[in-house]
């Protein structure tokens, strides 16, 4: 029996996403600038982890990855912060919204039993304080370490607003996003 899409998209709702859609894979807009931007070091992870540029591997390599599937749940976390420019607002999101991808993702994992996934956060992987990539250690944790949408040159904000989810929330808030690919198996 095929998967109820709605009850994929109410299920991430209950687990806190502010927002969540089913998007189709083949409506994904790629670009390499996201990559470039990752070389130009903007979200000061460049070659610090196993789940982000360059140690992912290269981003064709990655955007071909992503087209193998062929929806995606897309959620989004929003959090008002006191004012725009209230960094510690912010970090408190970014941990909030982790907890609440790790949260979906395990539920999801749990009751739908996809064929395969490729789960993606906002940001490189966090899961642990310290990366084994800047150890020169294999990733200590494979079956959980996560990518980001930008590392994989997915257009976020076209793909908001393919899913019908708003880019913007409201004065001082901060929104995070993410996306988790997936194949149901054949006989479902």
């Amino acid at each position: 029996m095929p998967i109820d899409f709605n009850d994929l998209v109410k299920d991430a709702l209950e687990l806190n996403a502010k927002h969540a859609a089913i998007a189709d894979t083949a409506k994904i807009k790629f670009h390499e600038d996201y990559r470039k931007a990752c070389e130009r070091n903007v979200c000061r992870k460049y070659d610090t982890n196993w789940m982000g540029p360059p140690a992912i591997g290269p981003i064709d390599e990655l955007m071909n990855r992503a087209r193998q599937f062929k929806q995606g749940l897309l959620i989004q976390t929003v959090y008002q912060l006191s004012s725009p420019f209230d960094v510690k607002g912010m970090e408190e999101a970014t941990k909030v919204h982790e907890a609440t991808f790790r949260r979906i993702l395990a539920h999801i994992r749990n009751k739908y039993q996809f064929k395969e996934m490729l789960p993606l956060n906002a940001g490189c992987c966090s899961l642990c304080p310290r990366c084994a990539y800047l150890d020169k250690e294999p990733c200590r944790h494979p079956d959980e370490a996560v990518s980001s949408v930008e590392a994989y040159g997915i257009e976020v904000m076209t793909l908001e607003k393919s899913c019908g989810i708003p880019i913007y929330n409201g004065k001082n808030t901060v929104s995070c996003v993410a996306l988790i690919l997936f194949n149901e198996n054949e006989n479902e």
